[in-house]
């Protein structure tokens, strides 16, 4: 819910948090220039994280409301908050009561020039970080919906809290946060005494103990006001932005808002401590909040920056900037204008025989002496963008990129009668419109009954449970083929984390089927279990398929509206025990008994084939597909997996 001002009992004090130093000056340098674009803070739990977010409200300079001055105020975002409530909507009531189109603003217009808090940032819908991060940019709001054309300001520091292993957020939209910290608790004993010491006391004399920080606390609410009016006259030299577009260009980071983001930072450090012109300090220090989250080239890189890699860039920057000044581009028309520039010998770029060397293992993952039937697996091979697999029928699940499902945030596709998403006002109208004769309506004024209200069916995506059975037996430990394999398997990967679903990690091999990763929404730590895989042995697929229903029936409880689907990768080929073939097959059954979408993936190879991957697709009653198949570039197409019992 929405918190506008502070009430009655005190917060904890800003200077009273202890630690998290380099926390606490994000959030003050994004105080200082709000056009910084926000601050994404990730950590683990019980790190203080919304505390310190909700403490710095009170540092904000008083707002001026055209009644006179009011305290900043702190607007929290829920997580299931709509886009109307977010950016605002048509007044219904004025619409139906005085026949006049006015505009009921959201959440943005309430956060003007203070701060606006959204925990669990990545559970949030996209489409709505998407609204939250532009308005932050541009400080403006505008918008054109229901017939109405509306803009506002909406000036204020963007925070965003994070847990990362409920899930990451997309490249693209950590990005678009200006800055980032990653928080952790300290490990040092004297610290965590003086974290408990003081939170102790403020629980018992919330009063007392705000009053011992006060001045504190008003010490810094003065400077940052002070910063923020030298903001405009601090100077930005042609050295020191050649630094940052050279720091920037050295990190490989997409685009120019690195750049720009670095700049206003490093101007906004400037003003914090009083200096008059942005200087190497200023650059440094904004270069560790700006560029660690701009770093991350796939989803499964490990956030953070390596200090020597920034010492190093530092020192390469350094040099660009001492350089002269260009100088001017020669006439093109004028004598040697036209010759072109010489071809480099080489551009760097690994040669076949170069990849193909990298994708040899190294000697630490060569097999050794026959002393065990199983191995390290060969690193996976090159991922592709992989063919969409979703779920028939219509869910109800959290919101994601997958399958179809009715959501609150989706597109409107009709109204309804039964209780929807919302109301859905052209169709109330127009029910009630035809009655309008019969109710006497004189003066104007719409007359409705409770007959006439219609819902609104919206549908959207929803991410689903993904449940990954990757068959890691000797028949499959053939190096090029279970290289194959996992490299399918991280492609698949990489679109769940795309698309907002949970996976789950299911290995068979040896004697049993192993949970390696239970599930959850943070797909890189699938990944890193997944480069270390071991293989060999015989193929329990039966295990394999109880595994997965079981962990099925457990995320149901947890979570009933998220559907599932389970992706077998395997040739089929089970072994061990008696009869295993039909084993498998009945346990496929068990399992397609619940009402489980699912694929198999049929990763046999070789001139002859048995066809066991196909028996198995069809007692799952899922889809069946070949390994080749699942490049979306090979193939187009949507794979639909389950059984009729799910498109109902």
């Amino acid at each position: 819910m929405a918190q506008a001002g502070t009430g009655s009992e005190p917060g904890f004090p800003f200077s009273a948090i202890v630690g998290q130093d380099t926390l606490r000056l994000a959030l003050t340098l994004c105080a200082v220039h709000p056009g910084i674009g926000g601050v994404l803070v990730r950590g683990e739990k019980g790190t203080a994280k919304s505390t310190v977010v909700r403490a710095l409200a009170a540092l904000l300079p008083p707002v001026d409301d055209g009644n006179g001055g009011r305290p900043a105020r702190l607007v929290e975002l829920p997580v299931g908050a709509t886009e109307d409530r977010v950016v605002g909507s048509l007044d219904l009531e004025k619409v139906l009561r005085d026949g006049e189109r006015a505009f009921q603003p959201g959440l943005l217009a309430a956060a003007h020039d203070g701060v606006l808090y959204v925990d669990e940032v990545n559970l949030l819908h996209d489409h709505l970080v998407d609204v939250l991060l532009d308005a932050a940019a541009m400080g403006r709001v505008h918008i054109e919906r229901d017939g109405v054309s509306h803009s506002h300001p909406a000036r204020f520091v963007l925070v965003g809290t994070m847990n990362p292993e409920e899930g990451e957020l997309r490249p693209q939209l950590l990005d678009r946060f200006g800055l980032a910290v990653d928080v952790a608790a300290s490990r040092e004993v004297d610290v965590r005494m003086q974290v408990v010491r003081r939170r102790l006391d403020f629980e018992a004399d919330p009063a007392g103990f705000a009053d011992r920080y006060a001045d504190e606390d008003s010490a810094l609410a003065r400077r940052i006001a002070a910063a923020r009016a030298a903001l405009p006259a601090i100077e930005l030299s042609d050295t020191e932005l050649r630094r940052i577009a050279a720091l920037c260009a050295s990190f490989d980071v997409d685009g120019m808002r690195a750049d720009l983001v670095l700049a206003r930072t490093a101007t906004a450090h400037a003003a914090w401590r009083g200096a008059e012109a942005v200087a190497e300090e200023d650059v440094r220090i904004a270069a560790e909040l700006t560029l660690p989250h701009r770093r991350r080239r796939d989803p499964f890189d490990e956030p953070g920056l390596d200090p020597q890699q920034l010492e190093d860039a530092m020192r390469d920057a350094a040099e660009q900037a001492n350089q002269p000044e260009p100088e001017p581009e020669p006439d093109p028309d004028g004598p040697g204008g036209g010759a072109p520039e010489p071809e480099p010998e080489s551009d760097g770029a690994p040669t076949p025989d170069d990849a193909q060397q990298s994708a040899e293992p190294s000697e630490s993952e060569r097999p050794g002496p026959a002393r065990a039937p199983e191995r390290q697996a060969a690193a996976p091979s090159a991922q592709f963008k992989t063919r969409l697999l979703t779920i028939p029928g219509v869910g109800e699940g959290a919101p994601g990129r997958r399958s179809r499902s009715r959501s609150a945030q989706g597109r409107t596709v009709r109204p309804t009668t039964e209780p929807g998403r919302g109301l859905h006002l052209v169709g109330t109208l127009f029910a009630a419109a035809e009655h309008q004769v019969a109710r006497g309506r004189r003066d104007g004024r719409m007359l409705l009954a409770p007959g006439d209200i219609r819902g609104a069916h919206r549908e959207g995506r929803e991410g689903n449970l993904v449940v990954f059975v990757v068959d890691a037996s000797g028949s499959m430990a053939a190096r090029d083929r279970l290289s194959a394999v996992t490299g399918a398997v991280v492609s698949l990967l990489r679109d769940a984390y795309q698309r907002r679903d949970k996976v789950a990690v299911i290995t068979v091999r040896g004697a049993a089927a192993e949970l390696v990763l239970p599930p959850t929404s943070s797909v890189d730590v699938a990944v890193r279990r997944l480069r270390s895989l071991r293989t060999g042995g015989k193929s329990p697929l039966a295990q394999g398929f109880l595994k997965a229903r079981e962990v099925v029936l457990r995320e149901k409880v947890r979570d009933p509206q998220r559907r599932a689907m389970v992706v077998a990768l395997t040739d089929g080929r089970a072994t061990g025990g008696t009869d295993p073939v039909h084993r498998a097959r009945v346990a496929a059954t068990l399992l397609a008994g619940e009402s489980v979408a699912s694929v198999v993936v049929d990763c046999e190879s070789g001139m002859v084939r048995l066809g066991l991957a196909r028996d198995l697709a069809t007692a799952l009653r899922g889809a069946y597909i070949r390994l080749g198949e699942l490049s979306a570039e090979q193939v187009a197409g949507v794979v639909r997996a389950g059984t009729s019992k799910l498109a109902a």
